[in-house]
C-alpha cells in the first residue's frame, strides 16, 4: 500500500472515530479519540481514573507508534477546525481522602501537553446552558473508589497493617491505604442490586465510595457495591419500604412501554427484511426481526446500526439467520470443524438463498 493510500485510510478512520464519539458523548476529547481508534484501552483509563498504582501517569499506555500518533492528531485538529467545533477545558481528577487530586497524562507534567489532553470539543452551536452543563460535567470528579484486594498480600503505605485478599484498600498516590488510614473505617458495605435502595442510601450519605473488584478474566473491573454510611441505610430502606408499590406501578408501566416499542420496533425490522429480500417467506422475516431485535441481546439488530434500520446490518442479520436455518453450518461446528473453515463452506449455499429471496 502507498503512503498516499495510507494516509488517506488513516485520515478517514480518525474522522469516523471522531464522529461517532461526538455523537455519543456531545463532545470529543484526544484520550477519547484515541480509546475509540483502539490506541489506548479503556481499562487502563479505567486504573488511572481510579488511582491505581500501575498508573501514576497515561501517556505510556498508548499503543501506537510515533509518527502514527502524530497523524492521527494531526488529521484530529483538522476534522475539529472544519467541524467548527468550540474547545471546552476539562479536568482530569479523582477523589481521595485529602480531597480532589489532578491526574496526569504525561510523565513530566508538561502543562502545555496537559492542556492538550483535558480539550474536549462541542459544537459550536450549543446553548450556553447545555455548554455549561458540558463543562460541569467534564470537570466533574469521578467517585470515590475503593478496590477489593485480589493480589498477593501487601501492607498498608502509612500504618503498615496487612492487607489481605478480600479487604478493602484505597490508592493514595499510587499507594495503598487501609480504611482506616483513609478515614473511611465510619462507612458500611453496601451490595449492588437493589439500585433505588443504593441511589437514596448514596444520597443520604455524608460520605461515600464506590467499591470495585478487578476481573482477571475479563480484565476490567466490576462495580460490587457502596460503601456509605450506616444511618444512610436505615433511612433509604424505610423510604423504599413506604414507597414500594408505587414503585412497583412504576416499573410495570415501565415493562409495558418497553413491550410496545418492542413491538413497534419489530414491525418495523420486519418490513425493512421485506424490502429488501421480497421473496423471504414472511414468518421467516418476522422470526428473524424477533430473534436479531430481542432488546438486551446483544445482537446486531440491537446495535446503533440495527436500530436505524441499516440496510449493512438488516442484510448481516438475514445472513446470520440462513447460516443457521438454511445451511450445514450447525452441524460442521458439531464436527469439529472451525468457525471460519465453516463460513467458507456454506458461503455459496447463502449466497443462493440471497439471491432467490432478493429476486
Amino acid at each position: 500500500m502507498n503512503n498516499g493510500s495510507s494516509q488517506s485510510n488513516l485520515r478517514q478512520r480518525v474522522v469516523e472515530a471522531a464522529e461517532a464519539v461526538l455523537e455519543r458523548d456531545g463532545s470529543i476529547g484526544p484520550l477519547e479519540l484515541l480509546q475509540k481508534m483502539g490506541f489506548l484501552h479503556p481499562a487502563h483509563v479505567e486504573g488511572w481514573r481510579k488511582g491505581n498504582e500501575y498508573y501514576p501517569f497515561l501517556e505510556k499506555w498508548i499503543q501506537v507508534g510515533p509518527e502514527k500518533f502524530r497523524k492521527t492528531l494531526r488529521h484530529f485538529e483538522e476534522w475539529v477546525k472544519g467541524r467548527g467545533l468550540q474547545p471546552i477545558e476539562a479536568s482530569y481528577t479523582r477523589r481521595g481522602p485529602a480531597g480532589t487530586e489532578e491526574l496526569r497524562v504525561t510523565n513530566d507534567g508538561h502543562p502545555q501537553q496537559e492542556k492538550f489532553y483535558r480539550t474536549h470539543y462541542a459544537p459550536a452551536d450549543l446553548s450556553k446552558r447545555k455548554s455549561t452543563s458540558l463543562a460541569a460535567k467534564l470537570n466533574r470528579p469521578p467517585d470515590l473508589v475503593v478496590f477489593i484486594k485480589v493480589g498477593e498480600e501487601g501492607n498498608c503505605s502509612e500504618c503498615g497493617a496487612p492487607l489481605l485478599q478480600g479487604d478493602h484498600l484505597l490508592m493514595e498516590k499510587g499507594q495503598p491505604l487501609c480504611l482506616t488510614c483513609a478515614d473511611l473505617e465510619q462507612l458500611v458495605f453496601l451490595p449492588s442490586g437493589d439500585m433505588a435502595l443504593t441511589r437514596r442510601a448514596r444520597k443520604h450519605s455524608p460520605l461515600s465510595a464506590v467499591v470495585v473488584r478487578f476481573n482477571r478474566s475479563r480484565k476490567r473491573y466490576e462495580r460490587q457495591g457502596l460503601l456509605v454510611a450506616e444511618q444512610a441505610i436505615a433511612k433509604a430502606e424505610a423510604e423504599c419500604t413506604a414507597d414500594a408499590p408505587e414503585r412497583a406501578a412504576a416499573r410495570a408501566r415501565a415493562a409495558l412501554l418497553r413491550k410496545d416499542e418492542d413491538r413497534e420496533f419489530i414491525d418495523a425490522l420486519t418490513n425493512k427484511i421485506l424490502e429488501l429480500f421480497p421473496r423471504c417467506p414472511s414468518a421467516e422475516a418476522r422470526d428473524i426481526a424477533e430473534h436479531t431485535g430481542l432488546r438486551s441481546s446483544g445482537r446486531v439488530g440491537r446495535s446503533a446500526a440495527g436500530r436505524k434500520l441499516d440496510d449493512t446490518a438488516v442484510e448481516l442479520a438475514v445472513i446470520a439467520h440462513i447460516r443457521h436455518t438454511h445451511t450445514k453450518y450447525d452441524e460442521l461446528l458439531m464436527n469439529g470443524v472451525s468457525r471460519l473453515d465453516a463460513r467458507a463452506q456454506v458461503r455459496d449455499s447463502i449466497d443462493y438463498v440471497l439471491q432467490d429471496w432478493r429476486a
